[in-house]
């Protein structure tokens, strides 16, 4: 780590934010040559929601020549995990060995995966400066060019300037919350997440060696949202609620409950499998791993922005866009966005192509991953939220194996990060059917979930149905207790993003990534030559 006082005056390329999507992005910039000043406002190691991941992290951590040390560590290995959709079905699973005993994910502590990140990006030339915080951004035109900064520890203050800025700082989405002013939250996912970490649980599945470190999910009975449970390698578990907003917020009124109270009585009542995974012996911890408070809670984060990239600018991570919990898509996008602002930047830089082009190439990229999860999400959603309808199987199946068998290709991160070409494409098309199928307004009255419009995300000011939006999202209509959208714009909405699905999905190459052909250009995943690939058409 690079000493407080001696932050240059310029940089090649600053990066605000230590986090998985800012210590991937710096180290990949860094590992190709330029110089890389990272700007993070906490002293690491720091507390972090987010334990889950998928897959798709190894493929990440091997290009960075990360993965050997990262396995080294102990975490605790995730062989797939098991959802419970259902009281009268059996659960669901995604098995990520299925195809490859080798194929396993994580679950992590994330203040130790990562300080590790953080730590291995200062290895690869990156002057990491913690405990310094970015107040302010100038601007020559549309482009950033300069930062002011407070360090947090000394109260010293500096400026900087860069060629290129890639922001990576969290929820608070520095450029896209202060001065693009673009984020926009979706109201699909107005949730409330609650969580802490329990001692002397069960595991799920003890008996069976490959299910027994299964991360759990299960649908609260009242149809308001859902549970976690997330064994960990330092021998807690996190175990969180998720639920409607309102619903949340009348329920606490109504009892006088403390955020605790209500934590602890709606898994009793919500979630009667988890519970019984605590079992007798389970006991909330109160040894300050979440900040000294046994029981935290967070809500309005689900978002994302119009734009992710612009002239000398990247949006990486939560400060891109951030989904929901279900299916922990929130590590893999943050190294995914990571990965293509450190490619577009180097094409910008070596002149492959534009600036303006290289930011497009961006905006797309991060764009077409977070449609990808949002669809499969919402699917899921459409179920929890009206378990009694047979959304994700037929009513003569007594499970959701078809379902996850279409889900397997985005909730593993298969088609952005793969090592071997399969049939990738193909699949895709049938995980966008059957999440067609599933959002068919013709023959599922009823159904409870709204799903954001591509029109307006790409900045109209009217929805899909003619209505005016103060968000950037149709509103939503009132069905009991959870919104709705009416059948026409549901099905615009599905024809419009299974378009985009298809059209993105067509093309894949291999070089150590499969990646997507976007305005014409792929990713060239080579280490020393990482940028991206015009594609001839002769």
């Amino acid at each position: 780590m690079a000493a407080p006082n001696h932050i240059p005056k310029k940089t090649q390329v600053l990066v605000i934010g230590g986090g998985p999507g800012g210590s991937y992005a710096a180290t990949c910039l860094a590992r190709e040559g330029c110089q890389v000043v990272l700007l993070e406002a906490d002293n690491f190691p720091r507390y972090h929601i987010g334990e889950s991941t998928l897959p798709s992290l190894r493929r990440y951590l091997q290009f960075i020549g990360f993965l050997e040390e990262f396995e080294g560590h102990g975490f605790t290995h995730k062989n797939g995990a098991a959802f419970k959709l259902n009281a009268q079905k059996r659960h669901g699973f995604t098995n990520f060995l299925e195809e490859d005993p080798t194929n396993h994910a994580w679950n992590l502590v994330r203040s130790e995966s990562d300080e590790m990140l953080l730590r291995h990006a200062s290895r690869c030339g990156v002057k990491v400066h913690e405990s310094t915080r970015v107040t302010d951004i100038e601007f020559d035109g549309p482009r950033p060019v300069a930062a002011s900064y407070l360090n947090t520890s000394t109260h010293d203050a500096g400026r900087i300037e860069f060629d290129y800025l890639v922001d990576s700082s969290g929820r608070a989405g520095v450029m896209s919350t202060k001065y693009l002013k673009n984020r926009v939250f979706n109201p699909s996912f107005k949730n409330i997440a609650t969580w802490g970490y329990w001692r002397g649980a069960k595991k799920y599945q003890p008996n069976d060696e490959k299910l027994a470190n299964f991360p759990f999910f299960e649908a609260l009975s009242d149809d308001s949202g859902w549970a976690w449970f997330f064994p960990l390698h330092d021998g807690t578990t996190s175990v969180g609620l998720v639920m409607n907003q309102d619903i949340a917020n009348r329920k606490k009124r109504a009892h006088s409950w403390s955020t605790r109270e209500f934590y602890v009585q709606e898994l009793k009542k919500q979630a009667p499998v988890l519970v019984d995974l605590i079992g007798p012996e389970g006991y909330l911890a109160e040894d300050g791993k979440s900040s000294g408070s046994a029981v935290r809670s967070a809500s309005d984060y689900s978002y994302s922005a119009k734009c992710y990239a612009g002239p000398g600018y990247r949006l990486v991570g939560d400060a891109a866009c951030f989904i929901d919990p279900y299916f922990s898509s929130g590590i893999h996008l943050a190294q995914t966005s990571g990965l293509s602002a450190a490619a577009t930047i180097l094409a910008s830089i070596k002149g492959t192509c534009p600036e303006t082009q290289a930011a497009e190439w961006h905006n797309q990229r991060v764009d077409i991953s977070y449609t990808r999860f949002l669809v499969v999400v919402l699917t899921a959603y459409r179920q929890i939220r009206s378990q009694d309808t047979p959304i994700l199987s037929e009513i003569a199946e007594d499970g959701f194996d078809r379902a996850f068998d279409h889900f397997r290709p985005v909730i593993q991160g298969r088609v952005d990060a793969q090592q071997k070409l399969a049939a990738t494409a193909p699949d895709l098309r049938e995980t966008i059917d059957f999440c067609k199928a599933a959002f068919d307004a013709t023959g599922r009255e009823g159904m409870s979930v709204p799903i954001p419009s591509p029109q307006t995300r790409a900045g109209d000011s009217e929805s899909a149905s003619g209505r005016p939006t103060t968000n950037g999202y149709a509103h939503p209509t009132t069905n009991g207790e959870h919104p709705t959208l009416d059948a026409e714009v549901k099905n615009a909405i599905t024809q419009t993003t299974a378009m985009r699905f298809m059209t993105t999905g067509e093309s894949f190459m291999i070089d150590n990534l499969v990646s997507d052909e976007i305005i014409g250009m792929r990713l060239r995943l080579k280490a020393g030559d990482l940028g991206l690939d015009v594609i001839s058409r002769s």
